[in-house]
Protein backbone atom coordinates (compact mmCIF):
# COMPACT_ATOMS: atom_id res chain seq x y z
CA UNK A 1 0.00 0.00 0.00
CA UNK A 2 2.98 2.31 0.78
CA UNK A 3 4.48 1.87 -2.46
CA UNK A 4 1.00 2.58 -4.42
CA UNK A 5 1.08 5.70 -2.23
CA UNK A 6 4.03 6.82 -3.24
CA UNK A 7 4.06 6.16 -6.54
CA UNK A 8 0.42 8.31 -7.08
CA UNK A 9 2.03 11.10 -5.06
CA UNK A 10 4.78 10.96 -7.07
CA UNK A 11 2.87 11.10 -10.39
CA UNK A 12 0.75 13.43 -9.34
CA UNK A 13 3.42 15.68 -8.31
CA UNK A 14 4.90 15.46 -11.68
CA UNK A 15 1.95 16.23 -13.04
CA UNK A 16 1.57 19.82 -11.38
CA UNK A 17 4.93 20.75 -12.05
CA UNK A 18 4.07 20.90 -15.89
CA UNK A 19 0.32 22.00 -15.48
CA UNK A 20 0.14 23.83 -19.01
CA UNK A 21 1.54 20.75 -20.55
CA UNK A 22 -0.67 18.35 -18.81
CA UNK A 23 -3.74 20.24 -19.78
CA UNK A 24 -2.86 20.30 -23.34
CA UNK A 25 -2.23 16.55 -23.64
CA UNK A 26 -5.65 15.70 -21.58
CA UNK A 27 -7.10 17.72 -24.36
CA UNK A 28 -7.81 15.62 -26.83
CA UNK A 29 -9.58 12.85 -23.77
CA UNK A 30 -11.76 15.87 -22.96
CA UNK A 31 -13.27 16.85 -26.21
CA UNK A 32 -13.50 13.38 -27.17
CA UNK A 33 -15.73 12.63 -24.42
CA UNK A 34 -17.93 15.64 -24.59
CA UNK A 35 -17.96 15.00 -28.45
CA UNK A 36 -19.61 11.42 -27.54
CA UNK A 37 -21.73 12.80 -24.91
CA UNK A 38 -22.91 15.23 -27.13
CA UNK A 39 -23.72 13.10 -29.92
CA UNK A 40 -25.54 10.67 -28.19
CA UNK A 41 -27.55 13.04 -26.54
CA UNK A 42 -28.56 14.55 -29.95
CA UNK A 43 -29.56 11.62 -31.15
CA UNK A 44 -31.21 10.36 -28.29
CA UNK A 45 -32.96 13.55 -28.01
CA UNK A 46 -34.20 13.35 -31.64
CA UNK A 47 -35.03 9.99 -31.25
CA UNK A 48 -37.16 10.27 -28.22
CA UNK A 49 -38.98 13.59 -29.81
CA UNK A 50 -39.59 11.29 -33.01
CA UNK A 51 -41.10 8.57 -30.83
CA UNK A 52 -43.26 10.34 -28.70
CA UNK A 53 -44.86 12.05 -31.39
CA UNK A 54 -45.61 8.65 -33.46
CA UNK A 55 -46.56 6.87 -29.89
CA UNK A 56 -49.09 9.91 -29.78
CA UNK A 57 -50.93 8.14 -32.65
CA UNK A 58 -51.28 5.62 -30.58
CA UNK A 59 -49.14 2.31 -30.17
CA UNK A 60 -51.97 -0.07 -30.16
CA UNK A 61 -54.08 1.94 -32.68
CA UNK A 62 -54.68 1.19 -36.98
CA UNK A 63 -55.19 4.02 -39.13
CA UNK A 64 -56.99 3.25 -42.14
CA UNK A 65 -56.97 6.52 -43.99
CA UNK A 66 -59.00 7.59 -47.47
CA UNK A 67 -56.02 8.89 -50.25
CA UNK A 68 -57.12 10.35 -53.81
CA UNK A 69 -55.32 7.80 -56.44
CA UNK A 70 -53.10 9.47 -58.79
CA UNK A 71 -55.90 8.71 -61.35
CA UNK A 72 -57.85 10.95 -59.96
CA UNK A 73 -55.32 13.99 -59.00
CA UNK A 74 -56.13 17.13 -61.09
CA UNK A 75 -53.66 17.76 -64.05
CA UNK A 76 -51.12 20.64 -63.74
CA UNK A 77 -53.17 23.83 -65.26
CA UNK A 78 -56.68 22.16 -65.03
CA UNK A 79 -59.36 24.75 -64.28
CA UNK A 80 -62.32 23.11 -64.56
CA UNK A 81 -64.50 21.61 -61.92
CA UNK A 82 -64.39 17.93 -61.66
CA UNK A 83 -65.90 14.85 -58.75
CA UNK A 84 -63.63 11.87 -57.45
CA UNK A 85 -65.49 9.66 -55.81
CA UNK A 86 -62.72 7.15 -53.90
CA UNK A 87 -61.92 6.44 -50.42
CA UNK A 88 -63.42 4.00 -47.38
CA UNK A 89 -67.14 3.21 -47.82
CA UNK A 90 -69.55 2.87 -45.16
CA UNK A 91 -69.71 -1.12 -46.26
CA UNK A 92 -65.76 -1.15 -45.68
CA UNK A 93 -66.96 -0.25 -42.29
CA UNK A 94 -69.27 -2.66 -41.48
CA UNK A 95 -67.21 -5.62 -42.70
CA UNK A 96 -64.39 -3.93 -40.81
CA UNK A 97 -67.09 -3.99 -37.40
CA UNK A 98 -67.53 -7.59 -38.45
CA UNK A 99 -64.08 -8.95 -39.34
CA UNK A 100 -63.13 -7.76 -35.86
CA UNK A 101 -65.47 -8.18 -33.46
CA UNK A 102 -63.30 -8.07 -30.22
CA UNK A 103 -61.24 -5.05 -31.14
CA UNK A 104 -61.54 -2.34 -27.57
CA UNK A 105 -62.87 0.64 -31.10
CA UNK A 106 -63.40 1.18 -33.92
CA UNK A 107 -64.22 4.88 -34.71
CA UNK A 108 -64.89 6.56 -38.12
CA UNK A 109 -64.22 10.46 -39.11
CA UNK A 110 -65.86 11.63 -41.46
CA UNK A 111 -64.49 14.66 -43.91
CA UNK A 112 -66.84 17.61 -44.26
CA UNK A 113 -67.42 21.22 -45.24
CA UNK A 114 -65.18 24.00 -47.20
CA UNK A 115 -64.64 26.54 -44.84
CA UNK A 116 -64.62 27.72 -41.26
CA UNK A 117 -66.68 30.88 -40.81
CA UNK A 118 -66.09 33.40 -37.51
CA UNK A 119 -67.68 36.75 -38.17
CA UNK A 120 -64.49 38.01 -41.25
CA UNK A 121 -62.46 35.57 -40.48
CA UNK A 122 -62.00 31.80 -42.50
CA UNK A 123 -60.15 28.79 -42.35
CA UNK A 124 -59.92 26.04 -44.97
CA UNK A 125 -61.99 23.50 -43.34
CA UNK A 126 -60.58 20.37 -41.82
CA UNK A 127 -63.74 19.04 -40.05
CA UNK A 128 -64.61 15.97 -38.96
CA UNK A 129 -67.66 13.91 -37.98
CA UNK A 130 -66.31 11.78 -35.36
CA UNK A 131 -67.72 9.79 -31.57
CA UNK A 132 -67.29 10.58 -28.32
CA UNK A 133 -64.57 7.35 -28.91
CA UNK A 134 -62.29 9.02 -30.41
CA UNK A 135 -61.05 11.36 -27.59
CA UNK A 136 -59.57 8.09 -26.08
CA UNK A 137 -58.21 6.51 -29.06
CA UNK A 138 -56.61 9.24 -30.42
CA UNK A 139 -54.69 10.55 -27.01
CA UNK A 140 -56.80 13.71 -27.15
CA UNK A 141 -56.86 16.25 -24.13
CA UNK A 142 -59.57 18.31 -23.67
CA UNK A 143 -58.50 21.90 -22.25
CA UNK A 144 -61.51 23.50 -21.87
CA UNK A 145 -65.70 22.69 -21.91
CA UNK A 146 -66.07 18.79 -22.69
CA UNK A 147 -65.80 16.29 -25.99
CA UNK A 148 -68.67 14.77 -28.09
CA UNK A 149 -70.79 12.82 -25.77
CA UNK A 150 -73.31 10.04 -26.96
CA UNK A 151 -76.18 12.48 -26.61
CA UNK A 152 -74.99 14.31 -29.40
CA UNK A 153 -74.74 11.47 -31.30
CA UNK A 154 -78.37 10.37 -30.74
CA UNK A 155 -80.06 14.09 -30.74
CA UNK A 156 -77.42 15.16 -33.72
CA UNK A 157 -76.48 18.27 -32.06
CA UNK A 158 -74.93 21.24 -33.83
CA UNK A 159 -72.02 21.16 -31.42
CA UNK A 160 -68.57 21.38 -32.30
CA UNK A 161 -64.96 20.52 -30.72
CA UNK A 162 -62.62 23.32 -32.22
CA UNK A 163 -58.10 22.73 -32.06
CA UNK A 164 -56.04 24.82 -30.32
CA UNK A 165 -54.88 26.55 -33.07
CA UNK A 166 -58.70 27.33 -34.97
CA UNK A 167 -59.46 28.71 -30.75
CA UNK A 168 -56.61 31.21 -31.32
CA UNK A 169 -56.84 32.15 -34.68
CA UNK A 170 -60.78 32.83 -35.37
CA UNK A 171 -61.46 33.60 -31.77
CA UNK A 172 -58.47 35.66 -30.48
CA UNK A 173 -58.27 36.20 -26.91
CA UNK A 174 -62.17 35.67 -27.15
CA UNK A 175 -63.20 32.49 -24.52
CA UNK A 176 -64.69 30.21 -27.52
CA UNK A 177 -67.12 28.17 -25.02
CA UNK A 178 -70.96 28.94 -25.95
CA UNK A 179 -69.59 30.71 -28.55
CA UNK A 180 -70.60 30.21 -32.37
CA UNK A 181 -69.02 29.50 -35.72
CA UNK A 182 -70.17 27.92 -38.83
CA UNK A 183 -68.98 25.26 -41.43
CA UNK A 184 -69.96 26.58 -45.04
CA UNK A 185 -73.68 27.94 -44.19
CA UNK A 186 -74.39 25.66 -40.70
CA UNK A 187 -73.98 26.82 -37.36
CA UNK A 188 -72.43 25.12 -34.10
CA UNK A 189 -71.64 26.12 -30.82
CA UNK A 190 -68.48 25.02 -29.49
CA UNK A 191 -68.57 23.15 -26.32
CA UNK A 192 -64.64 22.45 -26.05
CA UNK A 193 -61.58 23.30 -27.00
CA UNK A 194 -58.88 20.51 -27.28
CA UNK A 195 -55.33 20.98 -25.76
CA UNK A 196 -52.38 21.39 -27.94
CA UNK A 197 -51.29 18.34 -30.19
CA UNK A 198 -47.49 17.88 -29.92
CA UNK A 199 -47.95 16.30 -33.70
CA UNK A 200 -48.70 19.77 -35.49
CA UNK A 201 -45.16 20.09 -37.10
CA UNK A 202 -43.44 16.78 -36.72
CA UNK A 203 -43.19 13.21 -37.90
CA UNK A 204 -46.70 12.08 -36.66
CA UNK A 205 -48.19 15.15 -38.65
CA UNK A 206 -46.75 14.01 -41.63
CA UNK A 207 -48.33 10.52 -41.07
CA UNK A 208 -51.57 12.11 -40.60
CA UNK A 209 -51.62 14.56 -43.25
CA UNK A 210 -52.45 17.62 -41.33
CA UNK A 211 -51.75 19.51 -38.36
CA UNK A 212 -53.93 18.41 -35.76
CA UNK A 213 -54.53 21.25 -34.02
CA UNK A 214 -56.40 22.71 -36.79
CA UNK A 215 -58.99 20.01 -36.26
CA UNK A 216 -62.87 20.27 -35.59
CA UNK A 217 -64.79 17.41 -34.75
CA UNK A 218 -68.60 17.46 -34.55
CA UNK A 219 -70.96 14.39 -34.21
CA UNK A 220 -70.82 11.96 -36.98
CA UNK A 221 -74.82 11.83 -37.31
CA UNK A 222 -74.90 15.60 -37.49
CA UNK A 223 -72.29 14.81 -40.74
CA UNK A 224 -74.05 12.23 -42.08
CA UNK A 225 -77.63 14.59 -41.69
CA UNK A 226 -76.42 17.78 -42.20
CA UNK A 227 -73.45 17.78 -45.10
CA UNK A 228 -73.77 14.63 -46.90
CA UNK A 229 -70.38 12.90 -48.55
CA UNK A 230 -69.59 15.50 -50.93
CA UNK A 231 -66.82 17.86 -49.89
CA UNK A 232 -66.01 21.27 -52.08
CA UNK A 233 -62.99 23.37 -52.64
CA UNK A 234 -63.43 25.85 -54.33
CA UNK A 235 -60.60 27.78 -55.75
CA UNK A 236 -59.89 30.74 -58.34
CA UNK A 237 -61.92 29.64 -61.97
CA UNK A 238 -62.11 26.23 -60.80
CA UNK A 239 -63.44 23.73 -58.15
CA UNK A 240 -62.97 20.51 -56.73
CA UNK A 241 -65.21 17.89 -55.19
CA UNK A 242 -64.51 14.82 -53.81
CA UNK A 243 -67.14 11.88 -52.88
CA UNK A 244 -65.67 10.33 -49.18
CA UNK A 245 -68.04 8.58 -47.23
CA UNK A 246 -65.65 7.49 -44.76
CA UNK A 247 -62.25 9.97 -44.48
CA UNK A 248 -60.54 7.65 -41.32
CA UNK A 249 -61.27 4.67 -39.51
CA UNK A 250 -59.02 4.37 -35.82
CA UNK A 251 -59.20 0.38 -34.97
CA UNK A 252 -57.91 -0.24 -31.48
CA UNK A 253 -56.55 -3.38 -30.52
CA UNK A 254 -56.47 -4.88 -27.22
CA UNK A 255 -52.68 -5.16 -27.25
CA UNK A 256 -49.24 -4.39 -28.55
CA UNK A 257 -48.54 -7.87 -29.82
CA UNK A 258 -52.29 -8.12 -31.22
CA UNK A 259 -51.64 -4.88 -33.14
CA UNK A 260 -49.39 -6.25 -35.65
CA UNK A 261 -51.43 -9.39 -36.52
CA UNK A 262 -54.50 -7.06 -36.56
CA UNK A 263 -52.78 -4.90 -39.10
CA UNK A 264 -51.85 -7.87 -41.29
CA UNK A 265 -55.73 -8.66 -41.31
CA UNK A 266 -56.54 -5.73 -42.06
CA UNK A 267 -54.71 -5.15 -44.77
CA UNK A 268 -55.71 -8.14 -46.78
CA UNK A 269 -59.38 -7.36 -45.66
CA UNK A 270 -59.54 -3.96 -47.19
CA UNK A 271 -57.13 -5.09 -50.48
CA UNK A 272 -60.25 -7.45 -51.24
CA UNK A 273 -62.31 -4.90 -51.23
CA UNK A 274 -59.98 -1.76 -53.08
CA UNK A 275 -57.53 -3.85 -55.10
CA UNK A 276 -53.85 -2.21 -55.15
CA UNK A 277 -54.72 -0.05 -52.23
CA UNK A 278 -54.82 2.62 -54.42
CA UNK A 279 -57.33 4.95 -52.48
CA UNK A 280 -56.49 3.65 -48.92
CA UNK A 281 -53.48 3.87 -47.10
CA UNK A 282 -52.83 2.27 -43.79
CA UNK A 283 -50.54 3.75 -41.22
CA UNK A 284 -49.56 1.42 -38.31
CA UNK A 285 -47.59 3.61 -35.69
CA UNK A 286 -46.62 0.09 -33.95
CA UNK A 287 -44.23 -0.68 -37.14
CA UNK A 288 -43.34 2.64 -37.43
CA UNK A 289 -42.02 2.92 -33.48
CA UNK A 290 -40.16 0.04 -33.77
CA UNK A 291 -38.79 1.20 -37.56
CA UNK A 292 -37.96 4.68 -36.04
CA UNK A 293 -35.83 2.85 -32.81
CA UNK A 294 -33.82 0.67 -35.30
CA UNK A 295 -33.10 3.56 -37.20
CA UNK A 296 -32.29 6.02 -33.47
CA UNK A 297 -29.86 3.00 -33.00
CA UNK A 298 -28.23 2.83 -35.87
CA UNK A 299 -27.69 6.70 -35.72
CA UNK A 300 -26.41 6.89 -32.01
CA UNK A 301 -23.99 4.12 -32.83
CA UNK A 302 -22.96 5.90 -36.22
CA UNK A 303 -22.27 9.26 -33.70
CA UNK A 304 -20.93 7.56 -31.24
CA UNK A 305 -18.23 5.73 -33.52
CA UNK A 306 -17.40 9.10 -35.11
CA UNK A 307 -16.67 11.09 -31.97
CA UNK A 308 -14.54 8.21 -30.51
CA UNK A 309 -12.52 9.09 -33.44
CA UNK A 310 -11.74 11.50 -31.00
CA UNK A 311 -10.69 9.96 -28.21
CA UNK A 312 -8.30 7.96 -30.22
CA UNK A 313 -6.78 11.03 -31.46
CA UNK A 314 -6.42 11.78 -27.37
CA UNK A 315 -5.04 8.62 -26.55
CA UNK A 316 -2.42 9.12 -29.42
CA UNK A 317 -1.75 13.03 -27.96
CA UNK A 318 -0.96 10.98 -24.23
CA UNK A 319 1.30 8.49 -26.00
CA UNK A 320 3.48 10.94 -28.12
CA UNK A 321 3.84 13.05 -24.81
CA UNK A 322 4.55 10.32 -23.12
CA UNK A 323 7.32 9.20 -25.10
CA UNK A 324 8.57 12.73 -24.78
CA UNK A 325 8.51 12.56 -21.01
CA UNK A 326 10.46 8.99 -20.97
CA UNK A 327 13.41 11.07 -23.21
CA UNK A 328 13.19 14.35 -20.78
CA UNK A 329 13.25 12.24 -17.63
CA UNK A 330 15.92 9.72 -18.72
CA UNK A 331 18.03 11.33 -15.85
CA UNK A 332 15.59 10.78 -13.39
CA UNK A 333 14.82 6.86 -14.54
CA UNK A 334 18.36 6.18 -14.04
CA UNK A 335 18.66 7.64 -10.49
CA UNK A 336 15.16 6.07 -9.16
CA UNK A 337 16.68 3.09 -10.65
CA UNK A 338 20.14 3.35 -8.74
CA UNK A 339 18.39 4.05 -5.63
CA UNK A 340 16.69 0.39 -6.00
CA UNK A 341 13.28 1.46 -8.21
CA UNK A 342 12.89 -2.02 -9.70
CA UNK A 343 11.26 -1.67 -13.79
CA UNK A 344 7.80 -2.30 -11.84
CA UNK A 345 7.88 0.95 -9.98
CA UNK A 346 8.56 2.73 -12.88
CA UNK A 347 5.92 1.50 -15.04
CA UNK A 348 3.13 2.18 -12.11
CA UNK A 349 4.74 5.69 -11.89
CA UNK A 350 4.08 6.59 -15.43
CA UNK A 351 0.67 4.47 -16.15
CA UNK A 352 -0.19 6.36 -12.66
CA UNK A 353 0.65 9.79 -14.82
CA UNK A 354 -1.42 8.56 -17.51
CA UNK A 355 -4.35 7.44 -15.68
CA UNK A 356 -4.65 10.52 -13.91
CA UNK A 357 -4.38 12.25 -16.70
CA UNK A 358 -7.60 10.03 -18.93
CA UNK A 359 -9.55 10.47 -15.64
CA UNK A 360 -9.08 14.42 -15.04
CA UNK A 361 -9.72 14.28 -19.10
CA UNK A 362 -12.97 12.44 -19.05
CA UNK A 363 -14.36 13.80 -15.83
CA UNK A 364 -13.62 17.38 -17.73
CA UNK A 365 -15.09 15.93 -20.94
CA UNK A 366 -18.18 15.08 -19.14
CA UNK A 367 -18.59 18.36 -17.52
CA UNK A 368 -18.41 20.08 -20.74
CA UNK A 369 -20.72 17.82 -22.98
CA UNK A 370 -23.40 18.56 -20.50
CA UNK A 371 -23.26 21.87 -20.40
CA UNK A 372 -22.78 22.35 -24.65
CA UNK A 373 -26.04 19.43 -24.80
CA UNK A 374 -28.09 22.15 -22.48
CA UNK A 375 -26.37 25.08 -24.58
CA UNK A 376 -27.61 23.06 -28.53
CA UNK A 377 -30.94 22.77 -26.83
CA UNK A 378 -31.63 26.44 -25.87
CA UNK A 379 -30.25 28.49 -28.16
CA UNK A 380 -30.99 26.91 -31.29
CA UNK A 381 -34.96 28.34 -30.82
CA UNK A 382 -32.96 31.24 -31.01
CA UNK A 383 -31.19 31.22 -34.20
CA UNK A 384 -34.00 32.44 -36.56
CA UNK A 385 -33.62 35.46 -34.80
CA UNK A 386 -30.07 36.35 -34.87
CA UNK A 387 -29.00 38.40 -37.89
CA UNK A 388 -27.61 36.79 -41.67
CA UNK A 389 -27.65 33.24 -39.53
CA UNK A 390 -31.41 33.47 -39.23
CA UNK A 391 -31.88 33.60 -42.83
CA UNK A 392 -30.48 29.85 -43.28
CA UNK A 393 -32.75 28.20 -40.75
CA UNK A 394 -36.24 27.08 -40.49
CA UNK A 395 -38.41 29.96 -38.00
CA UNK A 396 -39.29 26.19 -36.02
CA UNK A 397 -35.93 24.97 -36.04
CA UNK A 398 -35.21 22.52 -32.68
CA UNK A 399 -32.27 20.88 -31.70
CA UNK A 400 -33.97 18.31 -28.65
CA UNK A 401 -31.15 16.94 -26.57
CA UNK A 402 -31.64 14.75 -23.80
CA UNK A 403 -28.67 13.02 -21.48
CA UNK A 404 -28.59 9.43 -21.09
CA UNK A 405 -26.02 8.06 -17.94
CA UNK A 406 -24.59 5.30 -20.12
CA UNK A 407 -23.08 7.50 -23.01
CA UNK A 408 -21.29 9.36 -19.77
CA UNK A 409 -20.27 6.18 -18.00
CA UNK A 410 -19.31 4.54 -21.51
CA UNK A 411 -17.17 7.66 -22.67
CA UNK A 412 -15.29 7.56 -19.37
CA UNK A 413 -14.78 3.97 -18.87
CA UNK A 414 -13.31 4.16 -22.96
CA UNK A 415 -11.19 7.80 -21.66
CA UNK A 416 -9.85 6.08 -19.16
CA UNK A 417 -8.82 2.81 -20.74
CA UNK A 418 -7.35 4.59 -23.53
CA UNK A 419 -5.28 6.51 -21.32
CA UNK A 420 -3.88 2.95 -20.04
CA UNK A 421 -3.30 1.31 -23.55
CA UNK A 422 -1.68 4.92 -24.99
CA UNK A 423 0.47 5.14 -22.02
CA UNK A 424 1.46 1.52 -21.30
CA UNK A 425 4.22 1.85 -24.33
CA UNK A 426 5.80 4.59 -23.07
CA UNK A 427 5.71 3.48 -19.53
CA UNK A 428 7.65 -0.39 -20.72
CA UNK A 429 9.90 1.82 -22.77
CA UNK A 430 10.87 3.65 -19.68
CA UNK A 431 11.46 0.56 -17.24
CA UNK A 432 13.72 -1.15 -20.16
CA UNK A 433 16.07 1.79 -19.71
CA UNK A 434 19.86 0.47 -18.68
CA UNK A 435 20.07 2.79 -15.06
CA UNK A 436 23.79 3.28 -16.25
CA UNK A 437 23.13 4.91 -19.70
CA UNK A 438 20.04 6.47 -17.88
CA UNK A 439 22.69 8.37 -15.33
CA UNK A 440 24.63 9.19 -18.36
CA UNK A 441 22.06 10.92 -20.28
CA UNK A 442 21.77 14.57 -20.41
Amino acid sequence: MTFLLETIRLGLSNLRLHMLRSFLTALGIIIGVSAVITMVSIGEGSKQQALFQIERLGARNIIIRSQKPPQAQPQQGQRQGFVSKYGITRADLAVIRESFPDVEAIVPLKELGSQIIRGDRRKVSQTFGTTPALKHVANLTVARGRYLTESDLEERAMVCIIGSEIAKELFHLEDPLGETLRIDSKAFRVVGVLAPVGLAGGAGAALVGRDLNLDVHIPITTARATFGDMVVRRGSGSFQANNVEIAEIYIQSTSRDQVMLDSKLVRRVMAVRHPDLEDIGLIVPYELLEQAKRQALTWTVTLSAIAGISLLVGGIGIMNIMLANVTERTREIGIRRSLGATRKHIVWQFLVETSVLSMIGGLLGIGVGIVTSILIELLTPKLPSLPFVGSFVPPDVQAPTQLTPWSMAVAFAVATLTGLVFGLYPAIKAAKQDPIVALRHD
